[in-house]
């Protein structure tokens, strides 16, 4: 018994449990997995990043432009020999490394003067020969004498740098430029915490994969590397493109205000799942079924013991009876199977002509008093309370065993018959064991042995408890 209600709850504990995590995974999958509302997750991060890339670019060219204005600044460029203004612009390129780190919140990778022909004449921290600059969009801001930001990347110069630059003329009137550039990984890096997805991509308009974040991962640059279509659309039109390559979505946003604005976009891949941690959710319930399975077990198995113990204990008990044991009774104290216990004494009692122990405190063997026999019942009370003496109990104590029961069992029989009572059923030998069964009793309540004497009233028959000296 016990095995089957650990099994009949474990199974539905298992099923309600494996139903729940799968209504609930499928749920989940639906709510944080949709195309559409990935390719939306990954428009805000593409679009955030190059917003944010904008304004840090802008925040550079407005600093420069105020540290161009500084009549300080122009001192250091109005040198009569070239090799004075170099050194000059040297000192001007290292002043403004150091103080751009407090002022942006970076630290630069490259400061540098430009001259008016395009050479860079002095940077930051390196002595360097003069070298040509050629990136067009600098160029012509150069000629233009205009601020501007723009992307570098060349693979033969090592460049790699989001830049700003102003120009700034000196007290001749001549016009060199300020560059300020920051690596483009520290770059992406700083508008990192703006993106949920795998990961931030800088690419060129050939579908080159120029940076991209340290979060980014293997697959969705792959992703990138597949996705020049998107790229070349999103800076033909100037606006955000999305889509999907090798199963991650993806969107493409132009960088606008660097250079051209037709040179560079940023591309976002979206996260595997619009809400981290989610599968966690779906496991918790698995988690909370097996839970489930081990309170069943602790539970089926206090309960069979519960339950199969006193069964137990009715089964050894009638294998007794069965046996030959025919006094044997059932004193069952349990909640649920007592009452049965009771039912099967009183059957076994019926069935072997023995009347049941209704015996009281002081021994005595009564049928319970109804409202139209109570008083006589009371007044075999006080009879015993009064007339105990009268019965001879030396008499008792001597007379031998099987006389003693012969006799008591031919006085009862009479007694019953006297009184019109049916006495076929009840057997001599059921009798003596009852008899037998109840002086132990009527012996443990007063503390010696005891006899049984016969009193009939004329309405009925009760056993009187003759404690012996």
């Amino acid at each position: 018994m016990r095995n089957k209600i650990i099994a009949v709850n474990a199974v539905i504990v298992l099923i309600v449990g494996i139903l729940a995590f799968a209504v609930v995974k499928w749920q989940l999958d639906i709510a944080t997995s949709s195309p559409e509302q990935l390719k939306r997750s990954a428009q805000r991060d593409s679009m955030s990043a190059a917003s944010k890339l904008q304004l840090d670019a802008l925040r550079a060219e407005r600093w420069l432009a105020t540290r161009a204005a500084d009549k300080s600044t122009q001192q250091l460029l109005a040198k009569a020999t070239h090799d004075a203004r170099a050194a000059a612009a040297r000192q001007l390129a290292d002043q403004l490394a150091s103080d751009a780190a407090t002022a942006l919140g970076t630290k630069p990778s490259i400061v540098a003067v430009v001259d008016s022909t395009g050479k860079m004449i002095a940077r930051d921290h390196t002595d360097s020969p003069q070298v040509d600059v050629p990136y067009p969009a600098f160029k012509e801001a150069l000629a233009k004498s205009s601020p501007g930001s723009d992307v570098w990347t060349d693979k033969s110069r090592s460049d790699q740098y989001i830049t700003s630059y102003v120009p700034i003329r000196d007290a001749d009137g001549r016009v060199s430029m300020l560059v300020l550039g920051t690596s483009l990984n520290d770059a992406l890096g700083r508008v990192a915490d703006s993106a949920s997805g795998r990961g931030l991509f800088l690419v060129s308009a050939n579908g080159e994969l120029v940076a991209n974040t340290q979060t980014a991962s293997d697959d969705a640059k792959e992703a990138v590397k597949s996705a020049g279509a998107e790229v070349k659309n999103a800076l033909g039109t100037g606006t955000v493109v999305s889509g999907v390559s090798k199963n991650i979505a993806i969107a493409t946003a132009p960088l606008e205000g660097f250079g051209d604005g037709k040179r560079t976009a940023v591309v976002a891949a979206a996260p595997p799942a619009l809400l981290e941690g989610t599968n966690n959710i779906a496991f918790s319930i698995l988690l909370a079924m097996g839970l489930g399975v081990v309170l069943v077990i602790i539970g089926g198995w206090m309960l069979g013991n519960y339950i199969s113990r006193p069964i137990a204990a009715l089964e050894e008990g009638l294998l007794m009876i069965l046996n030959g044991q025919t006094d044997k009774r059932f004193e069952l104290d349990h909640a649920e199977l007592g009452g049965l216990a009771f039912r099967i004494d009183q059957l076994l009692n019926q069935l072997m002509g023995v009347e049941e122990d209704n015996t009281d405190d002081e021994g005595r063997v009564s049928k319970a008093p109804t409202a139209a026999n109570f008083g006589e019942a009371l007044a075999v009370d006080r009879s015993q309370g009064g007339g105990a003496g009268d019965v001879d109990a030396g008499r008792l104590a001597t007379e031998p065993a099987e006389q003693y029961y012969a006799r008591l069992y031919r006085e009862y029989i009479s007694a019953k018959r006297a009184l019109g009572e049916d006495v076929d059923h009840i057997t001599d030998a059921a009798f003596k064991s009852r008899i037998q069964g109840m002086e132990q009793d009527a012996t443990a309540k007063h503390g010696r042995p005891v006899r049984y004497h016969v009193l009939s009233n004329g309405k009925e028959v009760v056993l009187l408890a003759v404690p012996l000296d």
